[in-house]
């Protein structure tokens, strides 16, 4: 029997009314919203979430079991990024991070193009300020920065002297994975502790059942893993505490079903570490002080952080759920 697409259009508000059709998009090309559709529409587009999961997603399960995307510990989350961003530690961070360089758009691409991994790049004097050293043999990332030239003031009572562009040149930095060193100011503390409940293994189902295969790895420098969509891989570093590694898997897997495309990293990475705060909170594992940290510093602060919280919380919620309905005694009974 044709249905209505229902697709809700985040301007207008209104839902779509042309029919769905056997390829399963309407008309207009909106695709059929079925794992997450039932908590309701999300602030963005409908397709960011379904659009990633398999073509027969897993079943949402009794209305009792949906929508527990624990709001209070949203509101938990909010309040630790508040604390942590009016404190000392974060003013240290702060001015640490002055010390790097903002770079161009270009510059950025050029960074990318050569070490797709790199985080925290600098140059080589840069880095032995902060005590730490370019490891002998590490190949240099080539960017580019401006010649500028300064000119006399032309007497006329302008006496300051004029900077000029004269062009570009090439320098070499190095990423924060090609050092060895101090360790540099974080407000990210890698999760301690074990994982007696087997929540990872759990993950792994969960993982499996929206069509992702999960590898241990090793990364070079602070990578706790990553997420392609293009080969429906999750990766994870296999050398972090179990804890920690619950908390990346479940960060990971809210990627695979939030960001299959996106144009906002900062808050692709924001909503994906908010719902694993949520659910390593509904789990027992405590990830405040990993995540606190990691969301303040995507968003760029604590008001910015909070601000994406908020318009992002049906989302974190409804992704929570959705992972932490594995968890119910009846998805692990079925499981058995």
């Amino acid at each position: 029997m044709a249905r209505r697409c229902g697709y809700r259009d985040t301007t207008t508000g209104r839902p779509c009314e042309h029919l769905v059709e056997a390829a399963g998009r309407c008309a207009a090309g909106h695709p059929v919203a079925r794992a997450l559709q039932a908590a309701g529409p999300a602030p963005g587009p409908v397709a960011d979430v379904p659009e990633v999961l398999p073509s027969a997603p897993p079943d949402p399960g009794p209305p009792a079991a949906r929508g527990k995307g624990h709001p209070e510990l949203i509101e938990k989350l909010a309040e630790g990024i508040s604390a942590l961003t009016t404190s000392e530690e974060w003013q240290h961070y702060l001015d640490f991070q002055s010390r790097f360089h903002r770079y161009s758009f270009g510059n950025v691409l050029l960074i990318a193009a050569q070490r797709s991994g790199a985080s925290q790049v600098a140059g080589f004097n840069a880095w032995r300020k902060m005590n730490r050293f370019v490891r002998k043999g590490e190949k240099a990332i080539w960017i580019l920065a401006p010649i500028v030239c300064k000119k006399a003031g032309d007497g006329d009572g302008d006496d300051e002297d004029v900077r000029i562009l004269r062009g570009f040149k090439w320098v070499p930095v190095f990423d924060i994975s090609q050092t060895d060193g101090e360790e540099l100011p974080s407000v990210c503390t890698r999760l301690a502790g074990d994982d007696p409940a087997g929540h990872y293994t759990t993950l792994l189902g969960v993982a499996s059942s929206i069509g992702f295969s999960v590898e241990d790895h090793q990364f070079n420098g602070m990578t706790n893993g990553d997420c392609c969509h293009s080969e429906r891989r999750i990766r994870v570093e296999a050398r972090n505490t179990p804890a920690q590694r619950v908390k990346t898997l479940a960060h990971e897997i809210a990627h695979a079903l939030l960001h299959e495309s996106f144009d906002n990293r900062a808050l692709a990475e924001l909503e994906a570490e908010s719902t694993a705060y949520v659910v390593c909170q509904a789990l027992g594992i405590d990830s405040g002080d990993y995540s606190f940290g990691y969301v303040a510093t995507w968003a760029g602060g604590g008001e910015q952080a909070i601000a994406g919280i908020k318009a992002s919380c049906e989302r974190i919620q409804r992704t929570a759920a959705t992972i932490l309905r594995a968890f119910e005694p009846t998805a692990q009974e079925q499981a058995a």
